[in-house]
């Protein structure tokens, strides 16, 4: 059995059905990260596109599968061992944060996009926490956890309400109180415009206690670039974020668009963001809180317009 070529180690996370296990290869005597999924409570459709997909990525930004195999009740998952942990925990403890540094971050995330969308992969939940540092040396990424991953083919079309609140896109949002309609990897993109949001102020352009006032600003792009938190933040990053955060999906740029963008091919700012790091502390917080409060899944179904006022 594929299982006793491994030696067990400490846990290294867990979520609703599964537990990552830090793990040894016997013969190789590499380690590796070990998904442990309990296959009584997760979809089997979703659990076989899961394994699809991660048999076939191969790119240096996204963590990359080893072997998988099964039990009756469990299916195992060997992936490549990342050291530097989540980014945003990490980045949260540097003393300085700079638009240079959030740049190299945002490229790696596009050209794995770039990858991902090439090959017919769209991700539907990127978000921080799906971001690991490779090491705790320097700020190289990998792209984890494709659980509500899709690949495209002419016969498959995607329209289920999936993903992070703060982080989906106006369209997926769309399909909660109307006829489903398909939507496109550009779903993955406006959380690129999210994530590069957070990265530049430390907080995101999207938030609300209430979760319909929440949608409802993010269906409409209702953001801004408050003064006190921007003024030091160049004309092209603004420029940059507004190129994802467009609610027509046609409109918003591509992966490989966007690694044309002045943004990224000009070397941007290298000295501290000021209020970056009060911000991301206070942010970090609230994510873990709303992690426990609530799952995407039950926040997505609370979510209903309010009915129409009555006629007089």
């Amino acid at each position: 059995m594929p299982f006793s070529d491994y030696e067990l180690h400490k846990e290294l996370g867990r979520g609703a059905f599964s537990i990552v296990y830090l793990v040894t290869e016997k013969k190789t005597k590499k380690q590796w990260a070990m998904k442990v999924i309990d296959r009584k409570s997760s979809s089997k459709a979703a659990l076989q596109t899961e394994i699809e997909i991660m048999k076939k990525i191969d790119h240096p930004n996204i963590v990359r599968m080893h072997e998988y195999f099964e039990s009756t009740d469990k299916i195992y998952l060997v992936v490549e061992l990342v050291n530097g942990g989540q980014l945003f925990d990490k980045i949260m403890e540097k003393k300085s944060f700079s638009e240079k540094e959030a740049r190299i971050i945002v490229k790696q995330l596009l050209e794995a996009l770039e990858y991902l969308h090439k090959i017919g992969i769209v991700h539907r939940d990127l978000k921080p926490e799906n971001l690991l540092l490779k090491s705790e040396q320097d700020l190289t990424i990998a792209l984890s956890d494709f659980g509500l991953s899709k690949i495209l083919s002419d016969d498959v079309f995607m329209k289920t309400t999936c993903g992070t609140p703060s982080y989906v896109a106006p369209e997926v949002l769309n399909n909660i109180n109307n006829t489903p309609t398909a939507y496109t990897e550009a779903v993955d993109m406006w959380s690129v415009g999210v994530i590069s949001y957070i990265l530049l102020c430390g907080f995101p352009p999207f938030y609300s206690d209430d979760i319909r006032k929440l949608f409802e600003s993010i269906m409409a792009a209702t953001y801004d670039f408050p003064e006190q938190y921007w003024k030091n933040i160049s004309k092209e990053a603004k420029h940059f974020i507004n190129c994802f955060l467009t609610v027509d999906p046609a409109k918003r740029y591509t992966a490989k668009m966007a690694l044309e963008h002045p943004w990224i091919t000009q070397a941007p700012q290298s000295h501290p963001l000021p209020h970056w790091n009060d911000q991301i502390k206070k942010y970090v917080v609230i994510r873990r809180n709303e992690s426990k409060k609530f799952g995407a899944e039950l926040v997505f179904t609370k979510f209903v317009k309010p009915a129409p006022a009555a006629k007089e």
